[in-house]
């Protein structure tokens, strides 16, 4: 049985885009929520490939975006602790570092689409990732500040070095 990684998806997912946001209009915040979303998805399925993993994680609980607010300057406003905010609770900073990683990196992104067929999470096809690992001209005009190496350096260096090491076990690499 797969444990339920969604809200965790959802509320990553959705700070990257409210950090990141979309440039234009309706169109284009959907194709950057979708990006953010695949990106999001694949990162958490390696981080947390079994279901006990998934389990543990909705026990303790994934952390919150508080010190991605810090380390991007997007410091939660005051009041930002009120149900209106709480999804912010179910940012895991991890996952948000990972999912930075595949967006700025193709090559990365390729290879943790693969990889997800080691993990109990692997009834995705490929093609599920399409956007994230392929993506077409609309994709990276709209999500042009979410894959934005430089912009995205901050939380994408917070964690790089534990994803590269997921996906290449023993090995050392150098950045």
């Amino acid at each position: 049985m797969q444990a339920d990684l969604s809200p965790v998806i959802a509320a990553t997912a959705q700070w990257l885009t409210r950090a990141f946001p979309a440039s234009g209009g309706a169109l284009a915040s959907a194709l950057c929520e979708i990006q953010a979303r695949q990106a999001v998805t694949v990162a958490a399925r390696l981080r947390y490939p079994t279901a006990m993993d998934a389990a543990l994680l909705d026990l303790a609980g994934p952390g919150g975006s508080g010190s991605l607010d810090w380390v991007t300057g997007t410091d939660a406003a005051v009041g930002d602790d009120t149900d209106e905010h709480a999804w912010r609770t179910w940012v895991d900073e991890v996952v948000a570092s990972w999912a930075a990683c595949l967006l700025t990196d193709p090559e990365l992104a390729a290879r943790a689409v693969a990889a997800l067929t080691d993990g109990s999470h692997s009834t995705a096809a490929p093609a599920e990732f399409r956007r994230l690992v392929a993506p077409g001209d609309s994709d990276r005009n709209a999500a042009a500040l979410l894959r934005h190496p430089d912009l995205l350096a901050p939380v994408a260096d917070l964690h790089r070095n534990q994803l590269r090491d997921r996906l290449n076990p023993g090995r050392t690499l150098i950045a």
